[in-house]
This record gives C-alpha cells, structure tokens and sequence, in this order.
C-alpha cells in the first residue's frame, strides 16, 4: 500500500525551513538537497497498519513540506522484513530512498540467520535512529510476585516449573526471556508464537507465565488487570507507564535489559553524506516538537532523531550484546 504526502505551496516551504535554519549551527547539511529528483520514497519492510508503518507516514507527512518535494511511504512485507530491507538498501544511492525498518532486520538478523540478502554492516549508511522501543516484563496475576526482584526469586525458587512466551523463534521476547532463563539457571519453557496478539491472548488464558512485549499490545491487559507489568527494559521510564519502574532501577543491570529495540532510518550505502546528514537534520527537527514526542509515546515509544553519527555509536555498542545474547539462547533462523 503506497502514501504519497505532497508538499504545501511554496510560501510555507519557505517558512518552514527558514524555521529549521535559523536556530541550527549546521547549515551546510541543512542547505544540502536530500534528492535531486521530485520524489522521496520511504521503503517500510512491513505491511500498512503496523507501528513502524504509522512512524513512517506520520514522519513522511511533516517531511514533504520541510523539503519541498513528494514524499511516498512504501510498503514491501515479506520475510518478517528482509525483503523490503534488501530492496531499499539495494536503491540507487542518490538520496531519493530511504529504509524506516526496525532493529531486528537493520541489525540483530546477521546474527540470527546463516545468511541474509544484504550485509547491515557493508549496505546501508545510518540516517537516525527514529525511537526506542522498551518492552514490558509481563508476569500472570496467579503469580505472587509484584516486582522484577520478586519475580526472580519466584522464578529460582521454582526452577523447571515456568515457561515465557514470545512472539517468534528470535524475536527480542525470545531474547530476554532465553536470557533471564539462562542468568537464573532456571530451565524455563519457551513457547513461541507467530505474533503478539495470540501470545498475549494465551498468556492471559494461562499458558505460560512471563514474557516480554511492546506496551502498545500489552496495555489493554495491564490496563485491565489480566496481566501485571513488573519493570521494563531500557534506560528510561515509558511516559506512558510512569508508575513502572525500569529493570536497571530495580537492581537488574544485564546489557540485554539495558538496549531496546528500535525503529530506525537509513540510506543505501554510498548515499551522499549530505543528504543523509540533511534527512537526519530533518527527521530531528520533526521529532523534537513536544506533539510529536506525544504521539510517540503513546504509542509505546521514545522519540530519539539523532544524528547519522549517534546512531552509528548505538549500533557498535548494541551489536555485540545482541550477538551474545543470540549464541546463547541458541536460536538460528534459514
């Protein structure tokens, strides 16, 4: 399904970015044409509907009249996000094409699968990571525990006896769960699922007892009282769940817990640096107005829009925690 956002006429072209100029140190990137042609196109790996798709047009929106030309959303689903991946970073290199995907198929996927279609490392130049995505620590109401700290004494205590669900052999769920399994010596169950919805669904009606997953599908259940929420991960507390506090504050200071997923932006390699600076300068200036950072993390979700270097340091610093924490849990997609 393809959007296209067209820019508004000239006159507010001008203020707006006359708007962005003025307060910024940076004008050369600013100055910078992010394509030389009329149209932008950002490729989402996933199908319409889902939030990554929702970032993007919303993104895509206040872009066109930024920069002047037409910006098209472009969804290319498959292979839980390889395809559209490939094909963005696979584009002509001219900063007419750029990726909005998440962190599964931008950087934790090379160390998942024996092989991939493109290389993270070798095909794609770093635009901005776009925002972060904490998840939950969910734990069953027949639980009788109230905190991650509880949990965990509850988990030792009864070893062999739990299981955490998932969303997909791989996923981030899977991740943290195998990892916490594993840091406890606790010999828990996995069981996975082919989405968020049915895992939360049968979670709910007692399959299994913990599990990880993005605030947006969890809230109705915490919200409810069907599910408690015990911590979660990140750096930071989510706006949207300011009495929950974060695993690291409650004394769980595991690199696992400390990254999140993400939903980023990037260009193919050899993508001119001015235009990815440009789009980054951009995409920044969008994100740092206090209504988009609202609808973010209603969403679930923490604004980030930093720049193509800020982005490029998360990634060497996140890549080997994620690699580790993939050896461990043993999982291995084809």
């Amino acid at each position: 399904m393809n959007v296209t956002f067209l820019p508004a006429p000239r006159r507010l072209v001008r203020r707006a970015l006359l708007a962005a100029l003025l307060p910024c140190l940076a004008g050369a990137a600013l100055a910078a044409d992010v394509c030389p042609g009329k149209t932008i196109k950002l490729i989402v790996p996933y199908p319409a509907g889902g939030t990554t798709d929702v970032m993007a047009r919303t993104i895509a929106e206040a872009l066109a009249p930024r920069l002047g030309k037409t910006v098209l959303v472009d969804n290319r689903g498959g292979a839980g996000g390889m395809t559209g991946t490939d094909q963005a970073l696979k584009s002509a290199p001219d900063g007419c094409t750029y990726l909005v995907g998440l962190a599964t198929s931008m950087l934790v996927n090379q160390y998942l699968y024996g092989k991939l279609p493109y290389d993270p490392q070798k095909d794609q130049a770093l635009v901005t990571q776009i925002a972060v995505g904490p998840l939950v620590l969910l734990a069953s109401p027949k639980l009788p525990v109230n905190s991650a700290p509880e949990l965990l004494r509850h988990i030792e205590a009864n070893k062999g006896q739990l299981a955490y669900g998932s969303w997909g052999m791989g996923s981030t769920a899977h991740l943290d769960g195998a990892w916490l399994s594993d840091k406890l010596k606790a010999d828990m169950n996995h069981v996975p699922y082919k989405g968020e919805a049915a895992m939360l669904q049968d979670m709910v009606g007692g399959q299994f007892h913990i599990a990880f997953a993005a605030l947006q599908s969890a809230r109705p259940f915490i919200e409810s009282g069907r599910l408690k929420a015990l911590g979660v991960t990140g750096t930071e507390r989510l706006a949207a769940l300011p009495k929950v506090p974060t695993l690291l504050e409650q004394g769980i200071k595991d690199d696992v817990f400390r990254v999140t997923g993400w939903v980023g932006m990037s260009a193919p390699a050899k993508t001119p640096a001015a235009a990815v600076s440009r789009m980054a300068a951009e995409v920044h200036a969008i994100l740092a107005q206090p209504e988009m950072r609202e609808r973010f993390q209603q969403m679930g979700f923490i604004a980030v829009g930093n720049t193509p270097e800020e982005f490029r340091a998360v990634v060497q610093k996140d890549g080997p925690v994620w690699e580790r924490v993939v050896k461990l849990s043993g999982a291995k997609l084809d």
